[in-house]
C-alpha cells in the first residue's frame, strides 16, 4: 500500500503538489474564520485550590480575575498633599479607560501602603470586555496617563499578566537557515537540501492551521503553535531526510520508480513507524488529565502526523522533479567515497573493536550529567523571575522591598459558612489560627459574601511566591490551622493554585512517563521481534532526558552558568518535564528507528551482527546528526528570548537532542549492541506467536534489474520529465 502511494504521488506529482498547496489553503481559511481563542490557563479538578475558585466565583460573582497592580513609590511618602492629589487624578484618569473596571485606590486601606509611607499600590479590575479582548490596548493607555506622574515625585511600575512583556525569537527562520547550511555541508546538493526544506515549510503551514482548529474542539494552551512548528520542523526535516538519503543510493543501481519502491519499502516504512512512536509518545500526555494540555496534545500529535503524510506523498511527488539531479549527486559522491570508508564507518569500526571502554565512558558521561536532576524541584516561578528592567519585575521588587516578598503572591482563605449560624465565632478563631501561623505577616479582616454562605481572608506569607517556605505553609495551613477551626475552608488564590500544579503534575508524571515507555517497548518489539533492543531503547532514552533534565536544574535552578543566558536560580517550571519528555522521546525514538532500521536490514541479509552494527551506523550517521544539528540550532534560538519559560524549554530540548544524538544514538547505542551481538535479537517462542508482525524492510521484486558499474560517472538511468527510466 505505501509502495502504492508513493508511486502515484511520484507520477501525478502536479496532482499531488497542487492538492497539497489547496489542503494549506483551505484550512488556513477554516483557522482563521473558525478558530478560538487560545487557553491561557485551565481548572485543577479536585485540588483544594480549585474548590476554593469554585466557591469564590459562586458567592463572589461580581469579583473578576486577572487584576492588574500600579505600584508607586514617593521618597517623601504617599501621604504628602501633591504626590497624593497627583496619583488620585491619575486612577481618575484610568478609571475612563476602555476595559478598565474598578480602581481601588492605595489610600482605600491602610494595609495597602507600607510601614514606611514611602510604597502603595492600587488594583485595576478588568470589564469583560479586557477580559474577552485582551488588555493590550488598556495597559498601553494605563502607561502612557502615568508618563506624567515622575514630574510630582511619583514612581510607577506595573505588575500583572497585563502588563508582561516578551519576545519569542524567530524560531522557524533561525532553525531554517541553520538547515541550509547543514544540508548543504552534509549533502554538497542544492537539491537535496532545498526538497526537504519545501516539504517541511508545508507540512507546518498545515499544521498550524489544525491547530486554530483544534481550539474549536478543546482548550489548547497559546504556546501550542510554536510548538507545533518546532516538532514539524523537526521531523519534516528527519523524515525527508532519511527517505532522500535512501533514495539517491537506490538511484545507483536502479529505474527511479524501482529506487521509490525499494526506499519507500525500507526507508518509507521506517518513516511511517518512527511517526507512530512519536504519536504515541505526544499523545501521552493526554495521560495527565488535565483539560486544558488537550488542545497542546492533539495539536502536536496532528504536526507529526502531517510530516508522516508529506514524507510519504508529497515528498515523492518532488522527488519526480528532482531525480536526475539526485541521480547526478549521487553518483559524484559515490565516485569521491569509492574504496575510501566514511567517516561514519570508521567510528563503527573504532567501536566494534572497544565495545567496553565506549560503552563504559558513555554511561559515565550520562550519569554524571543527570545527577543534579536528584535535587529537582517543581515549581512555578514568579514576576521576580522576569528580565531585569521590565516594569514587571520592577514592580515586583519594588513590592518586595515595601511590604515583604510575600505580598507578591497572598493567599486567598476561602470559608463556606454555616446557613442559619452566626459566622463571627468561627471566623474569628480561624483569623486568629492564621494570625499565630509561623510564616504570615498579615492576616486581613474576613469579608462575607452577600449571601452569607462564604467568607474570604487574604493571608500574605513571608516568603516569596516560589519559595519553598510558601509551599509548606500553604501545606501546614491546609493539614493543621484550618482542621482545629472548626470552620470549612479552602486555600486558593495563584500561588496555592501553582502549589496544587506542582504537585499534580510531579503525581502524574510517573504514570504519564510509564503509559509512553510501555507502549513504546511494546512497538519497538512487535517490529524488531527483540526484548533487548525495545529494553535498551527505553533505558538509554530515559539516560539522555534524565542528563538534559540533570543540565536544567544545574543552570536554572541552581544557577550555574545561568548569567551567560540571562537567568538567575529558580525552580523548574511544573510542565516543563512533562512537555521535553514528550519532544524528546518521541525525537529519540526516531533516531532509534532509523539507526535500528539499517543494522537491522544488513543483519537479516548477512548474519553478521558486527558488521550489521558498522554498516547501520554509517548508513545512519549522517542523517542523525545533520537533522540533530538543525534542532539543536531551533531549540537553542529560544535562549535569545525574554521569557524564562521559553528559555528553559529551549535549554532542555536543545541539550536533550545534542545528547541523544551523539553520547547514545553514536556511541551508547552502538557500543551494547557490539557487546550484546546476536543476543540483540533474542525473542521468546510464546512473544513471537503473540506479538503481530510488521516489518520495516519488504522489498519490491525490481521490474527493470541492471546493476550498474559505481565506479562510472554516468547514471545507468536517464530519466523523461516525469522522472520514468
Amino acid at each position: 500500500m505505501l509502495q502504492k502511494i508513493s508511486s502515484w504521488s511520484f507520477t501525478h506529482r502536479g496532482r499531488v503538489i497542487a492538492g497539497w498547496v489547496l489542503a494549506v489553503v483551505v484550512l488556513s481559511v477554516l483557522s482563521g474564520a473558525f478558530a478560538h481563542d487560545f487557553a491561557d490557563g485551565g481548572r485543577l479538578p479536585g485540588t483544594d485550590s480549585d474548590r476554593a475558585y469554585q466557591v469564590a466565583t459562586r458567592e463572589f460573582p461580581s469579583t473578576p480575575g486577572g487584576a492588574a497592580t500600579v505600584v508607586f513609590q514617593v521618597k517623601g511618602g504617599l501621604a504628602q498633599p501633591a504626590q497624593r492629589a497627583a496619583i488620585e487624578r491619575y486612577l481618575g484618569r484610568v478609571g475612563r479607560i476602555t476595559g478598565v473596571g474598578r480602581v481601588t485606590s492605595p489610600y482605600a486601606s491602610p494595609d495597602r501602603i507600607s510601614k514606611d509611607g514611602t510604597v502603595g499600590y492600587a488594583t485595576i479590575d478588568p470589564t469583560t470586555y479586557a477580559l474577552e479582548h485582551g488588555f493590550s490596548d488598556a495597559a498601553v493607555k494605563i502607561q502612557k496617563e502615568a508618563a506624567g506622574l515622575s514630574a510630582d515625585g511619583v514612581r510607577t511600575e506595573f505588575g500583572g499578566g497585563w502588563f508582561s512583556t516578551g519576545s519569542m525569537p524567530p524560531s522557524e527562520l533561525i532553525g531554517l537557515a541553520a538547515a541550509l547550511v547543514i544540508l548543504l555541508i552534509s549533502f554538497g546538493s542544492a537539491v537535496a537540501m532545498g526538497v526537504p526544506l519545501v516539504t517541511a515549510v508545508i507540512g507546518v503551514g498545515a499544521a498550524s492551521a489544525l491547530v486554530g482548529l483544534w481550539t474549536i474542539v478543546v482548550p489548547t494552551p497559546d504556546f501550542t503553535a510554536e510548538v507545533a512548528s518546532m516538532i514539524g520542523i523537526g521531523v519534516g526535516i528527519d523524515y525527508a531526510l532519511f527517505i532522500i538519503t535512501r533514495y539517491r543510493g537506490e538511484l545507483l543501481t536502479q529505474a527511479p520508480l524501482d529506487a521509490l519502491a525499494t526506499t519507500m519499502a525500507t526507508a518509507g516504512r521506517a518513516v511511517v513507524f518512527a511517526g507512530c512512536t512519536v504519536l504515541v509518545s505526544l499523545l501521552g500526555i493526554l495521560l495527565v488529565g488535565l483539560s486544558f494540555l488537550e488542545g497542546l496534545a492533539l495539536g502536536a500529535s496532528s504536526a507529526v502526523l502531517v510530516a508522516v503524510l508529506a514524507a510519504v506523498t508529497l515528498l515523492p511527488a518532488f522527488l519526480s522533479l528532482t531525480t536526475k539531479r539526485l541521480q547526478r549527486a549521487g553518483t559524484r559522491s559515490q565516485r569521491r567515497h569509492h574504496d575510501r570508508p566514511g567517516m561514519w564507518h570508521r567510528w563503527g569500526d573504532v567501536v566494534r573493536r572497544r565495545p567496553w571502554p565506549i560503552a563504559l565512558a558513555g554511561l559515565a558521561t550520562l550519569l554524571v550529567l543527570a545527577a543534579p536532576v536528584v535535587g529537582i524541584r517543581l515549581a512555578s516561578t514568579d514576576a521576580g523571575n522576569d528580565p531585569k528592567g521590565s516594569t514587571t519585575r520592577a514592580a515586583y521588587d519594588t513590592l518586595a522591598r515595601g511590604f515583604g516578598p510575600g505580598s507578591n503572591g497572598p493567599l486567598v482563605i476561602v470559608a463556606e459558612l454555616p446557613h442559619g449560624k452566626d459566622p463571627a465565632p468561627g471566623l474569628a478563631r480561624l483569623t486568629s489560627r492564621l494570625r499565630a501561623t509561623p510564616g504570615v505577616v498579615l492576616v486581613a479582616p474576613a469579608l462575607v459574601s452577600p449571601s452569607g454562605r462564604a467568607a474570604v481572608i487574604t493571608v500574605v506569607p513571608a516568603a516569596a511566591p516560589q519559595s519553598k517556605a510558601t509551599e509548606q505553609l500553604v501545606a501546614r495551613i491546609r493539614h493543621d490551622v484550618v482542621p482545629g477551626s472548626g470552620v470549612v475552608a479552602r486555600v486558593g488564590g495563584a500561588t496555592a493554585n501553582n502549589v496544587d500544579f506542582a504537585r499534580l503534575m510531579g503525581d502524574r508524571l510517573p504514570v504519564f512517563m510509564g503509559g509512553v515507555l510501555a507502549l513504546s517497548f511494546l512497538l519497538l518489539a512487535v517490529v524488531f521481534r527483540s526484548v533487548l533492543v525495545p529494553v535498551k531503547a527505553v533505558l538509554m532514552n530515559l539516560l539522555s532526558i534524565g542528563a538534559s533534565y540533570g543540565l536544567m536544574v544545574a543552570v536554572f535552578q541552581w544557577g550555574w552558568l545561568g548569567s551567560l543566558i540571562g537567568v538567575g536560580p529558580a525552580p523548574i517550571e511544573p510542565w516543563v518535564p512533562m512537555l521535553l519528555f514528550a519532544i524528546v522521546f518521541g525525537l529519540s525514538m526516531d533516531y532509534e528507528v532509523f539507526l535500528l532500521s539499517a543494522v537491522r536490514e544488513h543483519y537479516d541479509r548477512t548474519g553478521d551482527n558486527g558488521a550489521a552494527v558498522v554498516e547501520g551506523l554509517s548508513a545512519t550517521g549522517r542523517v542523525i546528526t545533520a537533522a540533530a544539528g538543525i534542532m539543536v540550532f531551533v531549540f537553542g534560538s529560544f535562549l535569545f528570548g525574554d521569557i524564562r519559560a521559553v528559555k528553559l524549554i529551549g535549554f532542555g530540548l536543545a541539550s536533550a537532542v545534542l545528547i541523544d544524538a551523539t553520547i547514545v544514538r553514536m556511541v551508547l547505542v552502538p557500543a551494547t549492541m557490539e557487546l550484546l551481538g546476536d543476543r540483540n535479537w533474542w525473542l521468546p517462542r510464546w512473544a513471537d506467536r503473540l506479538l503481530p508482525r510488521f516489518t520495516l524492510e519488504q522489498r519490491p521484486a525490481p521490474s527493470a534489474p541492471r546493476p550498474v558499474d559505481p565506479s562510472t560517472a554516468v547514471p545507468a538511468y536517464a530519466t523523461s520529465a516525469d522522472g520514468r527510466p
